[in-house]
């Protein structure tokens, strides 16, 4: 139980911006987990290095002052607000491949919950594979919140209240379950209901006597291993259990479904990484991205890379050197730095 109380308290917590508005919704939230749990407060952007390397130079320097100017621009209207007072903070801009550039600041800065917001607009999992979400979720060495565009404005933490539900879906998978530190440290901290979904695989073909009773002995055994799991969480509040069963529509549906039923704040989910994508799993990548498309809550997830001692990595990870076209400017708490790749 020690893991699971030290599971979701980040220090540093890391949230990737294209500036769009898509991610002002994330950059709200961040800055509000910040401040509830006193962590430092990262913003990272990477221009692309795609097409303006082949624009030339005089491309690279013009983006990225464009660039410069525009996370000056936010960082200004932050501190106006009173955003970042108290809040340990930094600015980082690079140039460079998106991915490798994004998780080379999550090693450097510590960082132990990465926060991004999403447009959804490739709904279709096949326009998904592939792409840097993928690496994203797959790859990264810390659990990632994400913001899509139907999630709601309402803030779970932090403001009184008695009815928060956070959802974790399993399918009893070792990767499903590597997210259930995080669910029941959040549930802990947060002061939320936890509740357990399960979607149970279609029945085999038969007779329609069957097929119920298969049905109903695969209900009974699925509850019964949801309990076994309700009765490991040490929860004060026992998790409400569900079992659905799949059915023609995509198991997102089911997800969605109950989470909406529930009025979830949080759904939680633990992911294969790429060395793992062999195993069979309905909570697969193309699952979260289509729940992360349609949920109104953010959604949590957990890789199979990212350890559920979150803090062990600290030890690990020193900061690098800047290299000699690193600028650096401090104000206040912060430091904005401008790397280039």
């Amino acid at each position: 139980m020690s893991l699971i109380a030290a599971a979701l308290k980040p220090r540093s917590i890391l949230i990737a911006t294209d500036f769009s508005e898509a991610s002002e919704k994330a950059l709200r939230y961040s800055l509000a987990l910040a401040r509830f749990y006193e962590s430092k407060f990262c913003l990272a952007h990477v221009v692309s290095s795609l097409g303006l390397t082949m624009a030339g130079p005089g491309a690279i320097a013009a983006c990225q002052e464009a660039v410069s100017r525009e996370a000056a621009d936010l960082e200004d209207s932050l501190i106006q607000a009173g955003a970042l007072i108290g809040i340990q903070h930094k600015f980082i801009l690079r140039h460079g491949e998106l991915w490798p550039e994004l998780r080379e600041i999550i090693r450097q800065e510590s960082a132990d919950l990465l926060i991004i917001g999403t447009h959804g607009r490739h709904r279709m999992a096949k326009l998904f594979f592939g792409s840097i979400a993928e690496q994203i979720f797959r790859q990264a060495d810390c659990p990632v919140l994400t913001f899509g565009p139907h999630t709601d404005g309402r803030l779970w933490f932090g403001t009184p209240c008695t009815h928060r539900t956070f959802l974790f879906a399993t399918d009893f998978g070792p990767a499903s379950l590597h997210g259930l530190p995080q669910a029941i440290a959040a549930a802990n901290q947060l002061g939320a209901k936890l509740a357990f979904l399960s979607i149970i695989p279609a029945a085999p073909s038969s007779t329609d006597e069957a097929v119920t009773d298969w049905q109903e002995g695969a209900r009974i055994r699925t509850l019964q291993r949801l309990e076994e799991l309700a009765d490991d969480t040490g929860l004060d509040t026992r998790p409400q259990l569900y079992a659905e069963f799949k059915s023609e529509r995509p198991v997102s549906d089911k997800i969605l479904e109950t989470a909406d039923k529930l009025g979830a704040d949080l759904i939680i989910m633990g992911l294969h990484d790429s060395a793992h994508t062999g195993l069979i799993s309905h909570l697969d990548l193309a699952t979260t991205y289509d729940v992360i498309c349609q949920a109104r809550s953010p959604v949590l997830t957990v890789n199979w890379f990212s350890g559920c001692d979150l803090r062990a990595r600290s030890t690990e990870v020193t900061s690098s050197p800047l290299s000699e076209t690193d600028v650096i400017r401090s104000r206040g708490f912060g430091a904005k730095c401008w790397t280039g790749s």
